[in-house]
């Protein structure tokens, strides 16, 4: 046996170890990389942030790098758990900590903020997020001409608000967003930018989508966990018996799915046209194009007992003018919803997340959401699309 196959079993020992049979920063199973630098075992894409680090920048292959004793007898002495109890020691409840799934922006600044920045330590201090409020430029999309422009954005902890200016020194504010409205995502494929933020949040009782980035992957991720930190204050004073754990849940959050289906009108009657579709736990909004401003209706998913469902297929007789023919049913008590996919895959895929939204349990909040007039306004929302009349 040579010396490098002595210590990939080594290695291989040491990996099956508590905490090391994960990525240590983004949690993806069986890691296939180690920092020699920190003693953990990381993912192929969370190697290749490490890389790009200075002083934390050694990152070897399990399998294809020879390694020498002493990185061997490293990692053992080291590993995820130990590095977590240094590095993570401080996470605040706010901060998101991104998983394999995630966007690379959130991940990229999640490493550095652990072991370039050492925000987490024991011995940290103030962070930036933390202080309350945040004044600065970001990148807006417009609504009417899909032009990215410079913007004014400031976050109060005190006024419990977003406001965004047109102009840096504009004395009122375009817009005033209450932040336990809004929610945050992270889009970088729809924005086309990696640094590419959504801003989805209520106005005039409608949503209203607001696309967002810097040049900055910092910057944008600061922001982001900003809000996250200022909705957590909100909280905490509008629920003053609840723990950060049962409030945590409830910042901003990814959407469930987004995609395009094809959807027919309330006769069923309509042809099908194409549309794109975005679950947002149990609300399913439909946009004419992704980056559209507001939504052009939305549907309440509510629990099954309440007569919500979905299935496969369309009703009989139902005339699908398009070449999607994969159809689902969404049924609620007032009506059924029509729609088709492009393929079985993705047919099943939007199934099982309604299905999932459907059984489970519904908050009191979301009881109250399940009839909602709104007066002077002519909307309605009882399990149906919910539309300007």
């Amino acid at each position: 046996m040579t010396t490098n196959e002595r210590a990939v079993r080594a290695l291989r020992d040491v990996l099956k170890r508590a905490g090391n049979t994960a990525c240590a920063d983004c949690g993806a199973p069986d890691p296939e990389w180690g920092s020699c630098s920190l003693g953990v075992f990381i993912c192929l894409i969370c190697s290749g942030i490490h890389r790009n680090i200075p002083d934390i920048g050694k990152v070897k292959s399990l399998r294809l790098s020879c390694w020498e004793d002493s990185e061997v007898e490293f990692m053992a002495e080291n590993g995820n758990e130990a590095a977590k109890i240094k590095y993570e020691a401080r996470v605040p409840a706010y901060y998101y900590k991104p998983t394999h799934k995630d966007c690379q922006v959130l991940k990229e600044q999640w490493i550095k903020a652990k072991y370039e920045r050492m925000e987490f330590t024991q011995d940290r201090k103030s962070l930036v997020y933390d202080e309350g409020s945040r004044d600065g430029m970001l990148m807006k999309r417009g609504r009417d001409n899909g032009q990215f422009l410079s913007r004014r954005f400031v976050l109060s902890e005190r006024e419990g608000t977003l406001k965004y200016f047109t102009k840096s020194d504009a004395k009122e504010p375009k817009a005033v967003i209450k932040v336990d409205t809004i929610n945050a995502s992270f889009q970088p494929e729809k924005i086309g930018n990696p640094n590419g933020l959504q801003i989805t949040y209520l106005k005039d009782y409608s949503t209203r989508n607001i696309f967002l980035y810097h040049e900055s992957s910092k910057e944008i991720v600061d922001w982001f966990n900003s809000i996250r930190a200022v909705q957590l204050h909100y909280l905490k004073v509008a629920f003053p018996g609840a723990s950060e754990f049962e409030l945590t849940p409830k910042l901003t959050r990814n959407f469930l799915k987004e995609g395009y289906m094809e959807k027919t009108g309330p006769r069923q009657t309509e042809g099908f046209k194409k549309r794109w579709f975005t679950l947002d736990h149990r609300r399913l909004m439909y946009f004419k194009d992704p980056l559209d401003a507001f939504a052009k209706g939305e549907v309440f998913l509510g629990h099954r007992d309440l007569g919500y469902s979905a299935h496969a297929g369309l009703p009989s007789g139902t005339h699908s003018n398009g070449a999607w023919r994969h159809g689902i049913t969404i049924v609620t008590p007032e009506r059924s919803f029509l729609f088709t996919c492009e393929s079985e895959a993705e047919q099943q895929d939007w199934l099982k997340h309604f299905n999932d939204v459907t059984s489970a349990q519904m908050s009191p909040q979301e009881y109250s959401d399940v009839v909602w007039y709104v007066p002077h306004t002519h909307v309605m929302w009882f399990g149906t699309f919910r539309t300007h009349t």
